[in-house]
């Protein structure tokens, strides 16, 4: 239990840590075009994010996958960006349809995610043979903590577009805009060649 509880708790810091906040802004920009009524796919949002981020650090746990870090620490900003900007150019239009663009951004850009955090993830559980039940306990935790962004973001965008009558799609614009403005400076941070 107290393993459960570790792994756990590194999965919620993972994503809840504002010093490495570029998870957050992935998660913005993926659910703020999502309202409470379409909490189901908002929930398939969040899993799909966590089953691509999952897929990857097991293959990296296991051996299996290898890659250039500082190629993926350049790409984690860039998979925000062009979701922030594909939110832009389709504020105007109805969310249906929008979401299951997001709904694939969310597993394909997850995978990317995931590789970012991969070695930490094996320096975390070392030379362990066990190393299926940290992931599935760590990958709870991230569940569990972008849930709690997700619901936030909801929330924050509920308030506002029902008691301060911002529009929906000045909410998406900027939302959007300004985790742009944070990916662009996160890219220029960490341009590798």
């Amino acid at each position: 239990m107290n393993d459960f509880i570790l792994y756990f708790k590194m999965g919620l810091n993972h994503v809840l840590d504002f010093n490495a906040y570029d998870h957050i802004l992935f998660l913005i920009v993926l659910a703020v075009v999502f309202s409470f009524n379409q909490f189901k796919k908002v929930l398939w949002l969040v899993t799909l994010f966590t089953l691509g981020h999952s897929i990857t650090l097991a293959l990296s746990a296991y051996g299996i996958l290898s890659v250039n870090m500082k190629l993926i620490e350049f790409l984690i900003p860039v998979t925000i960006f062009i979701t922030g900007v594909i939110n832009v150019f389709t504020a105007k239009k109805s969310s249906t349809g929008k979401e299951n663009t997001n709904l694939i951004f969310a597993l394909f850009f997850g995978l990317i995610h995931g590789l970012g955090f991969s070695n930490y993830f094996k320096m975390m559980i070392g030379k362990e043979d066990d190393k299926l039940f940290p992931l599935l306990e760590f990958a709870l935790g991230i569940e569990a903590a972008q849930i709690i962004i997700v619901l936030g973001i909801l929330i924050i965008g509920t308030i506002l577009q029902n008691f301060l009558r911002v529009t929906r799609r000045d909410w998406i614009l900027v939302c959007s805009s300004i985790v742009i403005g944070f990916s662009i400076q996160m890219m220029l941070d960490r341009v590798f060649w």
